[in-house]
C-alpha cells in the first residue's frame, strides 16, 4: 500500500500492480481494496497496465475530511494521477462512474471507460424518491447505519424488500454498515440522474474517447441509462457485454477495457 495527500489534506491510499499504461479504478458505493469487484479487474489487467485501485476518501485506509463535496472527490483522484505519472487511463464502475466521468472535465485523463452508471432516465423502474437523500442523512446521523443501507439497498438500488432482508443475515452486512457513512457520497455523485427524468441533451465537457458499457443481463432501467448517456457524450461508443449483469465478471471485461485503450 502507498498513500498520496489530496488537495485539503485527506490522505488516500492506494495499490499499484502490473506494468504499462496507467490505469486508474474507481469503485462505486460501499467498495473499497479487499472488498470490491475492481480487485479482481486489476489482477486482469496488470499483464497490460500498470493499476492503481484506491480507497474513496472515508474507506478502508484513506482520511475522511469534511464537509463532503464532490470536488473533493476529484481532487482525490488529481493527486493519484500525479503519482501515476500526470496523464492516465480512467474507470469507473457503478456509482464510481458517475466520479470517473465528472473526474474526466477537468483531469488529465487519455481515455474514459465506465460500466453502468445507475442513472434512471425513464419510468422503467420506480424513481429515487426525492426525500431519499435527507432521509439517508437522517438515518445516518440517528446512528442507524443498518437502516442507511437497507434504504439504499431498497430505494436507491431498487432491490425488494425480501432481498435486502435475506442480505441482512449475511455476514457481509456487517461491512457494509461499516462505510455507510459514505452513501450520501454517492448520492450526491449521481445528483438528478435518478429522477426518471432525460440527461442532459450534451455533455461536451467530456471530450476524450469513452466507453460506456453495460451487461446483456443487467434490468432494462439500468441498460436505457447506459445507453442513453452513450448517445449523449460527444466522443462515445456503447458496447454490451453478453451475459453479465451489474455484478460483471471481470474475466468479460478485461479484455473488453484492453481493447478499447490500447485500440
Amino acid at each position: 500500500m502507498s498513500t498520496t495527500v489530496s488537495a485539503d489534506g485527506t490522505k488516500i491510499a492506494y495499490t499499484r500492480a502490473g506494468s504499462g499504461p496507467a490505469l486508474v479504478l474507481v469503485d462505486g458505493a460501499m467498495c473499497y481494496r479487499g472488498s470490491s469487484p475492481n480487485d479482481a479487474l486489476a489482477k486482469e489487467l496488470a499483464t497490460r497496465f500498470t493499476v492503481y485501485t484506491y480507497d474513496r476518501r472515508g474507506r478502508g485506509e484513506s482520511g475522511d475530511t469534511g464537509p463532503y463535496a464532490v470536488e473533493r472527490e476529484v481532487e482525490d483522484l488529481a493527486a493519484l494521477i500525479k503519482e501515476a505519472g500526470g496523464e492516465v487511463f480512467l474507470f469507473g464502475i457503478s456509482s464510481g462512474a458517475a466520479l470517473a466521468l465528472e473526474a474526466a472535465r477537468s483531469l488529465p485523463v487519455t481515455k474514459l471507460a465506465l460500466y453502468e452508471p445507475p442513472f434512471v432516465v425513464d419510468g422503467t423502474r420506480p424513481r429515487v424518491p426525492a426525500g431519499y437523500p435527507a432521509r439517508l442523512d437522517a438515518a445516518l446521523a440517528a446512528g442507524k447505519p443498518g437502516t442507511a443501507v437497507k434504504m439504499f439497498m431498497t430505494e436507491g438500488v431498487g432491490l425488494s424488500g425480501a432481498t435486502v432482508a435475506l442480505m441482512r443475515i449475511m455476514p457481509f452486512w456487517a461491512k457494509l454498515k461499516r462505510v455507510a457513512h459514505t452513501l450520501p457520497y454517492d448520492t450526491a455523485l449521481v445528483g438528478d440522474h435518478q429522477s426518471g427524468a432525460p440527461l442532459p441533451a450534451a455533455w461536451p465537457e467530456v471530450k476524450v474517447p469513452t466507453l460506456v458499457a453495460d451487461g446483456g443481463k443487467s434490468p432494462e432501467w439500468m441498460r436505457n441509462g447506459v445507453s442513453s448517456l452513450a448517445k449523449v457524450l460527444p466522443s462515445a461508443e456503447y458496447r454490451t457485454l453478453p451475459g453479465q449483469t451489474h455484478i460483471v465478471k471481470a474475466a468479460a471485461l478485461a479484455p473488453a477495457l484492453a481493447e478499447f485503450y490500447l485500440g
